[in-house]
């Protein structure tokens, strides 16, 4: 996925666990971890606003956007999904 989340990078400045985190932030350790390794789908903004308070930073410092690799463009996704349409 081409959004990358800096949880760990934040959480290491601060010298701050996961599990301190998820507690202060309201949500178990178990979703701030598929959130902090990628796997989320979705962060409601007052999740990311909780984060940003207990870090003390901005949305821009966990979150950035990186450009997918060119072996799976979107128009090579586009064309496959095309060619399997028929």
């Amino acid at each position: 996925m081409p959004i990358v989340v800096d949880i760990d990078v934040l959480l290491a400045k601060r010298k701050m666990s996961v599990g301190e985190l998820a507690d202060r932030i309201g949500i178990t350790p178990a979703n701030l971890a598929v959130l902090k390794n990628g796997r989320a789908k979705a962060v409601r903004f007052t999740t990311l606003a909780a984060l940003c308070e207990v870090l003390e930073c901005q949305p821009g410092d966990l979150l950035r956007w990186e450009a997918p690799d060119t072996a799976h463009s979107t128009a090579d996704t586009v064309d496959a999904a095309d060619a399997a349409d028929g």
